[in-house]
């Protein structure tokens, strides 16, 4: 697996993985207003933030295709020793194959060889219990602090993760 920056030709493929509702809040939380989106839309968005340089989009790809995106942005412009991972997703009939894991591994890698960050974080909602169990293998920690989301009706618990490298 490689990793390499976003191309707008690989919006509709990340998109195509998105099979629902449930699916699309789980990756996006209320960043876009309504399902289903589009291809173009995901790039229109991106291109929104195209002069912001605090966020950097990816996908994680083999000899097979896609396999995973994932951005990595500075929630805080003043601290730049701090990044926020967001927009995980994995091509949905590659799960459970321990390819997320392993996208999130290289994306902390890249985060603290090539940002230098001393910490990483991320949210997950603790009804996606598969994206919290990959989370925590590939090395975040739960901080106990959590974020309530209106989500399909419902209301959602946002699990606050952190990684914080070894010296």
């Amino acid at each position: 697996m490689r990793i390499r920056p976003f191309k707008k030709c690989d919006a509709d493929t990340i998109i195509s993985w998105i099979k629902n509702e449930r699916i699309f809040r789980y990756w996006c939380a209320d960043r876009f207003e309504s399902y289903p989106i589009t291809g173009n839309d995901l790039i229109a968005q991106y291109e929104d933030l195209a002069f912001n340089d605090d966020i950097f989009h990816f996908v994680a790809y083999d000899e097979s295709g896609l396999i995973g995106h994932f951005n990595i942005r500075y929630p805080d412009k003043n601290d730049i020793n701090t990044v926020r991972l967001g927009y995980v997703i994995v091509d949905d009939s590659r799960r459970g194959q321990g390819l997320g894991k392993k996208m999130i591994r290289m994306a902390l890698d890249y985060a603290v060889t090539f940002m230098k960050a001393n910490k990483v974080t991320i949210g997950v909602f603790d009804n996606n219990p598969s994206a919290l169990y990959c989370y925590l293998n590939a090395g975040f920690k739960d901080t106990g602090v959590t974020e309530i989301y209106s989500c399909l009706g419902e209301d959602w618990t946002c699990k606050e993760l952190i990684y914080i490298p070894e010296d």
